[in-house]
């Protein structure tokens, strides 16, 4: 089977810094991927490179099969990849309802013209489900910044699910939150895998290990290996490298 994302090759230069050296990384279709290693390793670049907000300095990126190498970010994202940061970028003053419509409404525009016919009605039914997939359909009238810290990240989650993507790219998602917090983020994110393929970079061992189906480890921008979490625990390689002998 094609897999839903696909490197070959891929290298990343700035100045004499090779920050992505020769990645060969595949993602099948619902899977949730973690990608870690310690600080300067080449995660988010790697991220950046795979969303088009970086250009690569060598290589080759398959999304489904289809070379994405030189489309843009835009590009990229209209086609179903898509990336949140690990700073929430909400709109604050703005309620749930309005912050996931915002995006539906950038997704399903595809020009000044139809910006003018655009289905309220389709919509309306794209926010609904994207809020009710993270548990926020409550809140929906709500303020975004009114939330707690975990469900404004939610919301972006949110946010992201109304674009239809295929494939999301979360950065550190559990950062800045509570236990119970991560608790429910991680449930949320089991949900949406009928439906997306989840790539997750993250510190949080205890949360990778559990939320993971398969683990990337990076170190100096290669990878230095990949498997089940209860294999990568047991690696000796990644226990020197990042989890510590």
């Amino acid at each position: 089977m094609t897999p839903v994302l696909a490197t070959a090759g891929l290298a990343k230069r700035f100045g004499g810094l090779l920050a992505v050296d020769n990645v060969y990384f595949e993602v099948p279709k619902g899977q949730i991927r973690a990608v870690i290693g310690p600080n300067g390793a080449g995660k988010t670049t790697l991220m950046g490179l795979i969303s088009g907000r970086l250009t690569p300095s060598a290589g080759k990126i398959s999304f489904n099969g289809r070379d994405v190498t030189r489309q843009r970010a835009w590009e990229r994202a209209r086609s179903g990849i898509v990336y949140t940061f690990q700073v929430t970028s909400i709109f604050a003053g703005l309620s749930c309802y309005e912050n996931v419509a915002l995006a539906a409404q950038r997704h399903l525009a595809r020009s000044m013209f139809a910006q003018v016919l655009l289905d309220e009605k389709r919509i309306s039914d794209r926010v609904d489900d994207a809020l009710r997939q993270v548990g926020l359909a409550h809140v929906t009238s709500q303020r975004a910044d009114s939330l707690p810290y975990g469900h404004q990240r939610l919301l972006e989650v949110a946010m992201s699910l109304a674009l239809e993507p295929q494939l999301l790219i979360l950065d550190e998602p559990t950062q800045g939150l509570a236990n119970a917090e991560i608790d429910t983020l991680c449930q949320h994110v089991r949900a949406i895998t009928d439906s997306v393929t989840v790539v997750i970079i993250e510190h949080n061992m205890p949360v990778v290990l559990e939320l993971a189906d398969c683990i990337t480890v990076m170190e100096r921008g290669a990878v230095l290996a990949e498997g089940e979490p209860a294999q990568i625990a047991g690696d000796t390689q990644v226990q020197r490298a990042y989890l510590g002998t």
